[in-house]
């Protein structure tokens, strides 16, 4: 595992080009196993979730070729319905290849999947989706079995939770059964938009994308098509936020759409932090003066996550640093995962006023001053988080385990170069 190491404080400024959306780009690769023609994917991230993604294709017989972010899949021919367990096991969108490997091969063994640790991420509602759609499971040996009994048909359902990878799961199976199958309750997040509008491209019909109901009448065959992703919105939020908490400057340019980042919008102006928005740009300009506004009657404000389209819990870790940085006092309530929080120790320890009041819910105080500190990354978004909490930090701070953010962000080290950062990848 490698380490950064950051000198700080830092001011940013520079141009960068996200990559393209992580959490699309996985269910995207799986999706792809549907047809027996070739994908072309445009944008797609650099990241090490994504190389696990294509290494599990190629496990199973997919041809995989990459020129930087451009990504060629031809799953011509599926030669093996078993996918290894070790590299399942290393990352959490692996179930995804469960429903597109059994309509392949009538059956499809997929290592029960790992990722972040930030609280539990139950697997029912992908059982109960695919099971409605005709593709039953079996649990066993640190492994779920899917299998097809009978032909594809659709259903109406309705989730017991908003799931993403649950919703992204039943679109994948749906496309292909027989009927029409209703999704209710279903995820929207500008992920789950773009799988609905890739498996579009090839040939599906799914209407209902941007709302919480997805209708999908099934077809008979998909075919190959090519398909650029957009820009990583949670990304784009990170550096936004390093930007307003080093008091410097950003701008991003690439295949940027301003919907998906009106709700960022609002709620950072709950801490003075301003930013231009439009297709293919957006821009931060430096100085801005961060100050939490206070909720009618001087109330403290809270900052809570939830479903698209309410504020991202990926999006939580940075925005609790950049609040470290902001003079005033905010309560964030995490809903969606008890153990995303528990990040919030280093920043006490880098000096950060911060009262953890249980595992969902901590009270920032600021502005202050942090020092520097050696820590570990113990997910994607709490690793980038302490990554901001450097830059903003008088001295050499060390992150180990670095590798746990690569996993979602692309190019990081040039990236933080190209804003002014001083930092060094050991």
């Amino acid at each position: 595992m490698r380490d950064i190491i950051i000198e700080g404080p830092a001011r940013t400024q520079g141009i960068i080009r996200p990559g393209g959306n992580k959490n699309a780009a996985l269910p995207i690769i799986a999706a792809a196993m549907l047809t027996d023609e070739q994908v072309v994917l445009h944008n797609l991230p650099n990241i090490l979730d994504a190389d696990a993604m294509l290494n599990l294709a190629r496990q199973i017989g997919a041809s995989v070729t990459r020129s930087g972010t451009d990504v060629t899949i031809h799953a011509k021919n599926i030669e093996k319905s078993d996918l290894p367990r070790q590299l399942c096991a290393s990352i959490r969108a692996s179930i995804l290849f469960g429903a597109p490997v059994t309509i392949r091969c009538g059956e499809a063994t997929v290592g029960l999947p790992g990722g972040d640790f930030i609280g539990r991420r139950r697997l029912d509602s992908h059982y109960y989706g695919l099971n409605k759609l005709g593709i039953s499971h079996k649990l066993s040996n640190g492994a779920v079995t899917f299998k097809q009994d009978k032909p594809l048909t659709g259903s109406d359902m309705f989730l017991d939770e908003a799931s993403v990878t649950a919703t992204e799961h039943i679109l994948i199976a749906a496309v292909l059964a027989k009927g029409t199958t209703i999704i209710r309750n279903a995820a929207a997040e500008p992920h789950v938009q773009q799988l609905a509008e890739f498996l579009n491209k090839m040939g599906a019909q799914i209407s209902g994308i941007d709302t919480n109901t997805y209708v999908i009448k099934g077809v008979e065959k998909l075919h190959g098509c090519e398909y650029e992703l957009e820009a990583d919105h949670i990304e784009v939020a990170s550096f936004l936020c390093m930007a307003a908490a080093t008091g410097g400057s950003v701008e991003f340019e690439g295949h940027i759409h301003p919907r998906h980042y009106w709700m960022t919008r609002r709620v950072f102006d709950k801490f003075n932090i301003h930013f231009k928005l439009s297709k293919g740009h957006i821009s931060m300009a430096a100085g801005q003066h961060l100050k939490i506004k206070m909720d009618a009657g001087n109330a403290i404000p809270m900052i809570s996550d939830g479903p698209w389209p309410q504020f991202p819990s990926d999006m939580m870790s940075c925005l609790i640093v950049a609040a470290t940085q902001t003079k005033g006092t905010v309560l964030f309530f995490e809903k969606m995962f008890e153990s995303r929080m528990y990040f919030v120790d280093r920043l006490i320890a880098m000096g950060a006023n911060a009262i953890v009041c249980d595992p969902h819910r901590v009270v920032i105080s600021g502005p202050a001053k942090l020092r520097a500190l050696e820590m570990s990354s113990p997910d994607i978004r709490a690793g980038m988080a302490l990554v901001l909490a450097a830059t903003c930090a008088k001295g050499r701070s060390v992150i180990h385990n670095a590798d746990m953010i690569f996993r979602g962000y692309e190019n990081l080290m040039e990236k933080l170069q190209t804003l002014g950062v001083q930092a060094e990848l050991i």
